[in-house]
């Protein structure tokens, strides 16, 4: 709001923290001309007054309200009925009151109770703010800026009245939000209420307690923290807890039931239950702190906007390791979870995307220690023991994720709705949720078979015999997953070579997987075994580092640990057919997937016509092998990967756009795309590149810019951390220039 928001008379009845920092701040910013005030302490008026908080008092209420424009309650919850009977004879028609109790329910009441039950000029309000100080000199009017104050309007609200107390918040910098009354006194119970209750509650047992000095003065930090919030006003939360009595039983209910579970664990020596507490516990925490700092995971793209200032680099040079696979990461949490027993892991990817996948199975119902360092154990729970979680699942950026787990969820007896962030909303979902319906499962999309996914639960499922329209892991893996929960039989048929980590992780786990030649086929009856797995680094995060050293003379770099799973190895295949240098060494098998050591080092890359058999084995590679042809020798033509242009964006136009942007000869088509390279002597121009929000369309330009001749900036960046946490930081240090601009990558 600017200053032109202006109001010429506000009346504040109360002059606590909460009603003289509201006035002071809308004082501050030229918001009011005059601000009368009432207290029934005297000595609280008059220095109201002295600070110039306030214009003018009066010991009679009625003088302080008359005349006034807007009405402001900051009272205790149970003197607002008194204050308002005070104050109703002297009221103009046209005022408007609102308060900032902390319950809503039964200022409602008291309001019908006084004015009739549809009067309309009074906006039941609560800011979501204060301190630990209180009275006339802690008024502080920057306490609301970026807090939250919710308004909870009622039918017969009058909409001025609403668009007035609204504005009044947001002209102090507050962020205003509705709800009903119901619902509020309900969160506010959960969240406010029953914690003051707990804390008064612990002080009060442990002063009664007659070691009370030896626990006072040896109690750390943690005491100290909780029960901060029991050195509020007695008064004040006598009276919340009495006028938000229904919510807050109700809660206190729930919270003695897990209480009373929590101690039977405890007791029992049940160490698995006493972790799924402390570790769903512990996320929801730190979860609640991202989203108090504004950087909750859950929306990377509306809270953080990071660009990258990508500069010529020089060649790269050294060994490291890229970070884990993404596609095994993901399955490893969904199969470990559906095991019986202890799955280890370690190498596991901490991105957003496989960390969404994480927190899914812990909602329902899994305990999941970690990742640390890479590493998470899971406490498998069986085919059949997973539990409805207590909302929707939230998948973030995360198409794998909704994926594969539609295939999951179709098998459970509870109903699931899996939803995501804005740029998996527009991904196509029908391609799941058809196979799945054929099987006997209800599902529903949204319009053109986008996101959300709502499952229904207890169908049961019949297993049939699926031929892919088109290649695809995720559809095939959907399937497959739902087969283990369907009567009899389940196989499914590509048209050409996907990815197979499903398979070979459902054998790792000792479940019977038969795969004969494009088909594969599980039967359901079968049992999953918890085990260990060693996640290789993703070859999709090696393939940036194989394009840059490929396309940067003098660079020479080993990339450790890589999977070079046979339906993953087109990126080397084609690198190698342009002329690449590149060896792969010390190959092995780790938990049933190879791995290897792959060495890069320069070359001259020339055009090729990219063999169609190679495309789904390097789809997700596509967007570095752009680049790789921008810099080769002659013409490179690919064809027959029409599936780019539905993944996180339209990457065959993003690519062919980003190109032309940095002097390119690019063209899309609708399968694939035609690039004129530059060859030895040429180098790509400097540009403003759009990402498209997404993460492998920034990272390949950020390589670009090794034969760059001028800095190219790449926008919004923020999702790179979905697949490849601490890319700017390894890139930097084997080479590449690449700067930052609005976050952390």
């Amino acid at each position: 709001m600017s200053n032109a928001f202006r109001i010429p008379h506000i009346a504040v009845v109360g002059l606590g923290l909460i009603g003289c920092s509201l006035v002071k701040a809308l004082r501050v910013r030229g918001c009011v001309e005059k601000i009368t005030g009432y207290d029934r302490n005297l000595d609280s008026m008059e220095l109201a007054l002295r600070e110039n908080i306030i214009d003018q008092y009066n010991e009679d209420i009625g003088d302080v309200v008359r005349g006034a424009d807007l009405i402001i309650l900051s009272v205790p919850i149970l003197a607002v009925r008194p204050v308002l009977e005070m104050i109703a004879p002297h009221i103009s028609d046209t005022a408007v009151i609102t308060d900032v109790g902390s319950v809503k329910g039964s200022v409602a009441e008291d309001v019908a109770h006084v004015f009739g039950a549809e009067f309309s000029r009074f906006v039941l309000g609560h800011p979501i703010a204060g301190s630990e100080r209180s009275g006339v000199l802690s008024a502080d009017e920057h306490l609301y800026v970026h807090h939250k104050v919710i308004l909870t309007p009622e039918p017969h609200t009058a909409h001025d009245a609403l668009a007035l107390v609204r504005d009044t918040w947001c002209a102090v910098g507050a962020d205003v939000e509705h709800m009903s009354v119901s619902h509020h006194d309900e969160v506010l119970a959960a969240t406010s209420h029953l914690p003051h209750l707990l804390a008064y509650s612990l002080v009060d047992t442990l002063a009664n307690n007659h070691e009370n000095k030896e626990i006072f003065n040896y109690a750390a930090g943690g005491f100290r923290d909780f029960t901060r919030i029991a050195a509020s006003s007695p008064i004040m939360w006598r009276d919340i807890f009495a006028a938000n009595k229904d919510h807050i039983l109700k809660t206190l209910d729930l919270f003695s039931h897990d209480l009373a579970f929590l101690r039977t664990a405890i007791e029992q020596g049940d160490s698995t239950t006493v972790m799924g507490v402390l570790t769903r516990a512990k996320v929801a925490r730190d979860h609640f702190s991202k989203i108090l700092a504004r950087r909750a995971y859950v929306e990377p793209m509306k809270t953080a906007s990071i660009s990258y200032i990508a500069n010529p680099g020089r060649a790269l040079s050294g060994s490291f390791r890229v970070p884990g696979d993404k596609s095994i990461s993901h399955r490893s949490i969904m199969l470990g979870s559906l095991a019986e027993g202890t799955t280890e892991v370690s190498g596991f990817l901490e991105g957003e995307d496989s960390l969404a996948t994480l927190q899914a199975f812990r909602d329902m119902g899994v305990v999941i220690e970690g990742p640390h360092r890479g590493r998470v154990t899971i406490h498998g729970v069986g085919l059949h023991g997973l539990q409805a979680p207590p909302n929707a699942l939230y998948l973030g950026n995360s198409g794998t994720s909704m994926r594969l787990l539609a295939g999951l969820m179709a098998g459970q007896a509870f109903d699931v709705e899996m939803t995501g962030d804005e740029s998996l909303s527009k991904r196509p979902m029908g391609r799941v949720a058809d196979p799945l319906a054929l099987m006997g499962a209800g599902v529903e999309t949204a319009e053109a078979g986008r996101p959300p996914i709502k499952v229904k639960g207890g169908s049961q499922l019949k297993g049939i015999h699926y031929d892919l329209p088109m290649a695809s892991a995720q559809v095939k893996s959907c399937v497959l997953l739902a087969g283990l929960y369907a009567e009899g039989e389940t196989s499914v048929t590509e048209p050409a070579p996907t990815r197979d980590h499903t398979e070979r992780m459902l054998k790792g786990f000792g479940y019977d997987v038969d795969v004969n030649g494009s088909t594969v086929t599980v039967r359901s009856g079968g049992k999953l075994t918890a085990t260990e797995i060693d996640v290789p680094s993703d070859i999709s995060s090696a393939a940036f580092f194989m394009v840059g050293a490929s396309i940067m003379p003098g660079s020479d770099i080993t990339l450790e640990h890589v999977g070079i799973n046979p339906t993953r190895v087109g990126v080397i295949n084609i690198l190698k057919a342009m002329g690449g240098n590149i060896e792969v060494l010390n190959e092995r098998e780790v938990g049933g997937e190879p791995v290897a050591d792959i060495r890069i080092r320069s070359a001259q890359l020339k055009g090729i016509h990219i063999p169609e058999d190679q495309v789904p084995l390097a789809i997700d590679e596509f967007p570095s092998i752009f680049i790789a042809a921008a810099c080769a020798e002659g013409e490179t033509v690919l064809t027959g990967a029409e599936e780019l242009r539905v993944k996180e964006s339209d990457r065959i136009q993003a690519m062919v756009d980003g190109l032309v942007t940095i002097g390119v000869d690019a063209k899309g088509t609708e399968d694939g795309a035609i690039i004129q390279g530059f060859g030895a002597n040429g180098s790509f121009g400097g540009g403003e590149i759009d990402s498209q929000h997404d993460h492998r369309i920034a990272m390949s330009f950020a390589m670009a810019s090794l034969r760059g001749s001028a800095p190219i900036i790449i926008r919004d960046c923020a999702n790179v951390a979905t697949s490849f946490p601490g890319f700017v930081e390894l890139a930097s240090n084997a080479g590449a220039a690449i700067g930052i601009e609005g976050g952390d990558a």
